[in-house]
């Protein structure tokens, strides 16, 4: 990769007549004109102004779609312009338990796939592992490289996807135990990392489906098929995201409902008590008054006597709340 100002430029001629693949810098794109050789120029730019003016000299697109490619929205789209197509391709890097959104800009021409982005992207990364031996096996047109954008686009989310559902797994385990009052916030935030995979994923399904249906000079109808079936692949991200959410809330719920239960078994208790110690208190009350004429205090057998009417009353409790299965 060349470093130059603001920026740094891996470029790459590819010759589908001889297989071969040669690296090149930006000033050695002008000659590319034949028909079986076409090129991939990707900059990774750190000053988007110093890039801007390198890259428009060399009109390897139109101006407005450079201005586009360094201040469009993040989310995924197309841009469909006479000379070339616009892909704003969003990927996804974990850092931690959440996940910050990678951005790259494809415009894709007849000789050239410019692609743009402000520092590493992961799924990049994977493209430029293995896109040569690719090239070298199956490549029979340019049409190959958006395939491989997409292929590990697609890789990149069923990757952060398995690491969310191993997290909501972690945490099916951990309600079912004894937890504190952090989990309901890991629930949540994990709640809202599956929604946001889910809008991120969301308008790559719909570029995809146009890509792969919708004729154009820079796809080829045979990487159209195999780009339609990548629909199917990102139906199921898309599918399995909100499976992954609503188990998650069939796991708090089940955690909620059983503290439930638990603070109502603690409630009856309590209310058993309460109605065996309720007329145990009338009893108390009664004869700890200081009145000088109830009889029972002059009774011989008073005291022994208060002591089975509170056995009896008792006992008699406990027998109707047995037999009515409140006890």
């Amino acid at each position: 990769m060349a470093a130059e100002k603001g920026m740094a430029v891996l470029g790459e001629v590819f010759d589908f007549t001889t297989k071969s693949i040669t690296d090149v810098g930006l000033d050695g794109l002008e000659g590319i004109h034949e028909a079986h050789r076409y090129a991939w120029v990707d900059v990774d730019f750190s000053d988007p102004v110093a890039a801007m003016e390198r890259l428009e000299p060399l009109k390897l697109c139109p101006r407005e779609v450079l201005e586009e490619a360094f201040t469009a929205d993040p989310a995924t789209q197309l841009g469909r312009y006479d000379d070339c197509l616009h892909l704003t391709l969003t990927g996804c890097r974990l850092a931690g338990h959440s996940f910050t959104l990678e951005r790259v800009d494809a415009v894709i021409t007849e000789r050239y796939l410019l692609t743009l982005h402000h520092g590493p992207a992961a799924f990049l990364e994977a493209v430029r592992k293995h896109h040569r031996a690719d090239f070298a096996r199956f490549a029979k047109s340019p049409s190959f490289l958006i395939y491989e954008l997409w292929d590990h686009l697609i890789e990149n989310y069923l990757g952060v996807q398995k690491r969310f559902e191993e997290r909501v797994e972690a945490l099916q385990h951990t309600l079912i135990g004894d937890v504190d009052d952090r989990v309901f916030s890991e629930v949540s935030e994990l709640a809202s990392d599956l929604l946001h995979l889910r809008k991120v994923v969301l308008p790559a399904r719909s570029v995809l489906s146009e890509l792969s249906t919708r004729r154009s000079l820079y796809v080829s109808e045979a990487t159209q098929g195999f780009l339609a079936n990548m629909v199917g692949t990102v139906e199921r991200v898309l599918q399995d995201l909100l499976v992954a959410r609503d188990i998650l809330s069939g796991s708090l719920n089940l955690y909620l409902s059983r503290v439930s239960h638990r603070t109502n078994n603690v409630m009856t208790k309590l209310t058993v008590v309460s109605v065996i110690f309720m007329p145990l208190s009338f009893l108390c009350g009664v004869y700890g008054m200081n009145l000088t004429d109830i009889p029972e205090q002059h009774w011989a057998h008073a005291y022994p006597a208060f002591w089975g009417a509170c056995a009896l009353i008792v006992g008699g409790l406990l027998y109707f709340l047995k037999r009515n299965k409140l006890l």
